[in-house]
């Protein structure tokens, strides 16, 4: 959903430069994934929400990868690259520059900070502007404000100054009205006011918190706006907080998806990314995760212990403990349990597909019943068809891979293998155990039997002192005297 706050004009520069040491990792903060999008993705979303007129990313560490995300996220937004200058007052001044002659509203944002949503930012704008104030701060109010910056107010509660933890006496520190790290300010005073921004603080950088001060200083109004949810103004500085952020925006997206009449019986165990389309009627049971852009219709039970990645299920689909990943599965389909659906399956309408069975790259038409033990790689099936238990497809010669073609209303024999490339026509059976290295044409019955031969003596000759000879020794001598005494009574 869109906000169109009013005719002002609205840039929005969104923090993206930091390393993020807490997260201890190679990977840039910003970019570590809830929901299914990097936290960077979440804040330009809802910048993109507000239909501004310009947005810019500012990036530095890790900058190629960062920008590379960016620009695959929004191709529309402005990356602007932050020099050796330290500090959000940098990274701000810069993207100013980078918007050349804008004159009107900046909203500042974290790169860090992924639930904001558009609805609390759409009412800081209104406030910012109702109050004609050269800044505001989006404040939040937390019973534990350590590591955060202080909202330092004046005797009359208007806002005096930010602090930054390091830099704050004992008694700022006890404050516990925070700098959710979100502004907006009217870009003319921010202009000048970074121009006298120095690095002379704890940290050695160039804060954007000091505009508040310097503002006040010039006798230009700084108002504060508090957040209706606290937990959602955080940013993201370790993995336990991305944790926390992760669980928060899940369980968002769950009554979200509730709301529009979606059955999830246990949201605890529920996984649902942002870009997940269910529709009505939809039920899904408990450990299930459905991620990426997977899409689920009108009455389909998803679950239990089902894994979703990027899969189309059609209406009134029951998929039971499944792992699928790319897959397109048809109305009225049943998989499960215990199955795994490779990238490029389709299957087709009313489509069986019982335990134990995978598939890579293989389209099944409609009606057609894959019940278990079955492996389908690089083939196409028909309609109407039946595979019996333990067919496989044997589609690699250690070199390339190779298609299966079968036929509509085709029935294989139990544990038939079908050596690709191969064809079987319309209406053809295999018998069981049957391997198939030849065509089969429409019909036809095809066999692969040899006469059976037993090999009298085997065991105790080739495994002499093990368990299996010395008991078929006995057994051969126990027939070999029932022999000799029916011998006798003839």
């Amino acid at each position: 959903m869109t906000h169109n706050i009013d005719d002002r004009s609205l840039a929005v520069i969104v923090l993206a430069a930091g390393q993020g040491t807490r997260m201890k990792s190679t990977l840039p903060k910003v970019l570590h994934r809830i929901g299914g999008r990097p936290l960077v993705g979440h804040v330009i979303d809802t910048a993109l929400a507000l239909s501004p007129e310009r947005v810019a990313v500012v990036v530095r560490h890790e900058r190629d990868l960062v920008a590379g995300a960016v620009v695959e996220l929004a191709p529309g937004v402005v990356v602007v690259d932050q020099d050796e200058v330290p500090g959000t007052g940098r990274a701000v001044e810069l993207a100013l520059a980078a918007l050349d002659d804008f004159a009107g509203d900046v909203l500042v944002l974290s790169g860090d900070v992924p639930l904001l949503d558009a609805d609390t930012l759409a009412a800081l704008l209104t406030a910012h502007r109702g109050g004609d104030a050269a800044a505001t701060v989006l404040s939040a109010v937390l019973d534990d404000a350590t590591g955060y910056g202080r909202i330092i107010r004046d005797a009359d509660g208007a806002v005096a100054r930010i602090v930054e933890q390091k830099d704050a006496t004992a008694d700022e520190a006890s404050v516990t009205e925070i700098n959710a790290g979100v502004y907006v300010f009217q870009a003319p005073a921010l202009r000048a006011q970074l121009a006298l921004v120095g690095t002379a603080n704890a940290q050695g950088e160039k804060y954007l918190t000091d505009v508040v001060g310097l503002l006040r200083q010039a006798s230009l109004p700084v108002a504060a706006a508090s957040a209706p949810d606290a937990a959602a103004a955080l940013g993201v500085n370790d993995r336990v907080q991305l944790a926390e952020a992760a669980r928060l925006l899940n369980a968002r997206t769950v009554r979200r998806w509730q709301l529009e009449g979606v059955s999830v019986l246990d949201p605890a165990t529920t996984w649902i990314d942002v870009d997940v389309t269910l529709s009505p009627d939809v039920t899904v049971l408990p450990n299930t995760h459905l991620l990426g852009a997977t899409s689920v219709a009108t009455g389909a039970t998803i679950g239990p212990d089902t894994s979703l990645v990027d899969c189309e299920v059609g209406e009134d689909a029951v998929l039971r403990r499944v792992e699928a990943n790319l897959a397109v599965i048809g109305a009225g389909v049943t998989v499960g349990p215990y199955s795994h659906l490779r990238p490029g399956t389709v299957l087709g309408a009313g489509v069986k597909m019982g335990s134990f069975v995978e598939t890579k790259n293989a389209q099944v038409g409609e009606g057609t019943k894959v019940p278990h033990f079955i492996y389908l790689g690089d083939a196409e099936v028909g309609r109407n068809t039946n595979l019996g238990a333990g067919t496989i497809t044997a589609n690699y010669d250690d070199v390339h891979k190779h298609r299966t073609e079968i036929g509509d209303e085709v029935h294989t024999g139990s544990h038939t293998v079908l050596v690709a490339p191969i064809r079987l026509g319309d209406g053809a059976k295999t018998g069981a155990g049957a391997v198939i290295r030849k065509d089969v044409p429409a019909g036809a019955l095809a066999l692969s039997v040899a006469p059976q031969r037993n090999v009298e003596g085997w065991v105790e000759k080739n495994r002499p002192g093990t368990g299996a000879a010395d008991v078929a020794a006995k057994a051969r001598s126990a027939q070999k005297a029932d022999d000799g005494a029916q011998e006798e009574n003839r």
